[in-house]
């Protein structure tokens, strides 16, 4: 299958739909499973609104199912590797999915709302996580279903709008929108007669909003929140901030021949749950010792290195970077990247080597995150 034919059998997300409809076009790309604008401003002022202020941008890769049925508890409990009965009502958890063999197959949140469960999973692990979970629905009274508006009370399907900065507060006040104390939670509320899901996601740098509406109300969320001084952003800047911020992505940091622990995602796990598919290898792994290599965030002094890129120390292999961007902050131009780093090179505490074509370059495992501010 050649570029053109992907591009043309890429679904493109409501708010890619919105702008062309509104003449304002933008370059697409394949971006998590669908087609989005790739950049909505220069790229510095996308960053900057990131890192430092209010981004609004497309979410529209999140496809949302709800778990249905009288074991929907118990059943999702033994799917992934967080908690799930002990959930409290408006709050969520992002989760692994693993096989018997304790491989990584996916990464999803569960989210409750009263008594209704709901998963969040990207458009590009959709299919094959739902058939992953649907194989182990045997004598269980359990359905999955997607979602597509029904939750809000709308007919129709929802979009999702991103909200992302340290003054994303501060938009949604002037939205008359409620913030979000804690991560991980979500309310209701009703805004301009429409029901709006409002979410606050994991953040590891700055907060993270989702704000789920009827499709048809998207186009008007959009304006209202570029008057609110929300800056548009596209899936580069998502994508460059993202690594920023050291939070892997399935299927470019984390793969399915990875173990959870390898990850360092240790937010993605509860030790006390219960049994689920692939604890026994993830208890093995807890007890008896340590893995050999670990996801690590790394800044990079040098060219910005392709995934894939070896690193070493002292001429021997020391690891493999998995995606790296350079930002654009206050404190200058910055170059960050995610890579598995074996333990024995991690121990040794100095800067490890790369090449990147003709020229060379270095990276360091970061203690914290870093401050672009």
């Amino acid at each position: 299958m050649t570029h053109m034919d992907v591009l043309q059998t890429t679904p493109a997300t409501a708010l890619a739909v919105f702008l062309d409809s509104a003449a304002q076009h933008h370059k697409l790309s394949t971006y998590r499973g669908v087609l989005t604008p790739e950049g909505l401003d220069a790229p510095e002022v996308e960053i900057a609104a990131l890192a430092t202020g209010a981004a609004v941008h497309d979410l529209g890769w999140q496809r949302r199912v709800s778990v249905r049925g009288e074991d929907r508890f118990r059943w999702l409990s033994g799917m992934v590797t967080n908690m799930v009965t002990d959930l409290a009502v408006n709050a969520g958890a992002w989760n692994l999915v693993l096989n018997a063999q304790g491989r990584i197959q996916g990464d999803l949140v569960v989210w409750r709302e009263d008594d209704r469960i709901e998963l969040e999973i990207a458009t590009d692990q959709y299919e094959r996580l739902l058939k992953h979970l649907e194989h182990f629905i045997i004598m269980d009274d359990v359905e999955l279903a997607p979602l597509n508006g029904e939750a809000a009370g709308e007919a129709g399907p929802e979009a999702v709008l991103g909200l992302t900065g340290p003054q994303a507060g501060e938009v949604l006040e002037r939205l008359s929108l409620p913030t979000l104390a804690d991560p991980m939670t979500c309310t209701r509320v009703e805004w301009n007669g429409v029901d709006i899901r409002l979410v606050r996601g994991y953040g590891a740098l700055v907060p993270h909003y989702e704000l789920w509406v009827p499709e048809a109300m998207l186009g008007k969320l959009w304006k209202y929140m570029l008057t609110a001084g929300a800056i548009p952003v596209g899936c580069a800047a998502v994508e460059a901030f993202r690594i920023a911020e050291g939070i892997p992505l399935y299927g470019v940091d984390m793969v399915e021949r990875d173990l959870p622990h390898e990850t360092s995602q240790t937010r993605a796990l509860h030790f006390s749950k219960g049994c689920y598919l692939g604890q026994e290898i993830v208890e093995r792994i807890r007890s008896r010792g340590n893995v050999h290599r670990h996801l690590r965030q790394l800044e990079i002094e040098g060219p910005i290195p392709h995934s894939g890129t070896d690193l070493t120390l002292d001429g021997a292999p020391a690891g493999q970077i998995t995606s790296a961007a350079e930002v654009s902050v206050g404190t200058g131009n910055r170059v960050f990247a995610l890579a598995m780093v074996r333990a024995e090179a991690e121990t040794r505490n100095v800067p490890l080597s790369y090449e990147a074509g003709s020229s060379a370059g270095t990276a360091r495992i970061l203690d914290g995150r870093p401050k672009l501010s």
